[in-house]
């Protein structure tokens, strides 16, 4: 990695940490030069990466100001960010995302998906039960992932999983948080069983319904035991 690289990420984590909060002004190139022990040519290109990524923003005679993180253009720097923020691994927005890849993925996956496919769901979904019985958070979100990677995979779209992949280590986070909760545990095998029941019926809109359902129940599991929020959420159409 070339060390402009380098200090581009090392001012990344300055940004996500705090450091400098959005709207604040980055210091001088001669300050940053001698911070990062670099010449002001190399930390003046750690800027523009950053800038080409639209964190931070450059006024001719005033200085660089940092941008806030709705809107960077680069999504790890995005996901990296939500995850610092408090509740942000769990966030309602990660939910949102999910469901546009996730229910467009169910869809295709009606039509397209194998006995293989099947199989593979009935197994995880059956390793998610028994993980919930022995309260076994890790292995019960291992199989919960595995299950909605099988669907993407199932889709015979190769982009489809790809979308998802800059999500994993929120996903994994978040679920941990959520799953140690016995009655999202609950939920969340239910709503697997009706997905798992439209896909073997090979019913796209069933699906669809199914998924949407799911997610719709995540939000407000969310909402209720983690984010102790009670009642709907007044601009949520859907959660898991």
């Amino acid at each position: 990695m070339a060390l402009s690289d380098e200090i581009a990420e090392q001012l990344l984590t300055s940004i996500i940490d705090g450091h400098h909060p959005a709207g604040s002004l980055l210091p001088v190139e001669e300050e940053l030069a001698q911070a990062y022990s670099a010449s002001r040519l190399t930390v003046r290109e750690a800027v523009k990466v950053l800038r080409a990524q639209n964190i931070v923003r450059i006024h001719r005679g005033r200085g660089t100001y940092v941008n806030a993180p709705d809107q960077w253009t680069a999504i790890e720097p995005m996901i990296r960010a939500e995850a610092r923020r408090p509740g942000g691994t769990v966030s309602e927005k990660l939910i949102e995302a999910r469901e546009l890849i996730e229910v467009g993925s169910v869809r295709l996956a009606a039509a397209r998906r194998t006995d293989d496919d099947l199989t593979e769901l009935a197994e995880l979904l059956d390793e998610m039960k028994q993980a919930a019985k022995a309260g076994d958070t890790d292995a019960f979100v291992d199989a919960d992932i595995a299950f909605h990677e099988v669907i993407m995979r199932a889709s015979g779209n190769a982009f489809v999983p790809l979308l998802f992949q800059p999500f994993g280590r929120l996903l994994v986070e978040g679920r941990r948080e959520t799953s140690d909760v016995p009655q999202i545990r609950e939920n969340a095998i239910a709503h697997h069983e009706r997905v798992l029941d439209a896909l073997r019926a090979g019913d796209a809109e069933l699906a669809r319904q199914a998924m949407q359902a799911h997610m719709a129940q995540t939000a407000d599991d969310l909402r209720t035991h983690v984010l102790k929020n009670d009642g709907p959420d007044p601009d949520s159409g859907s959660t898991e």
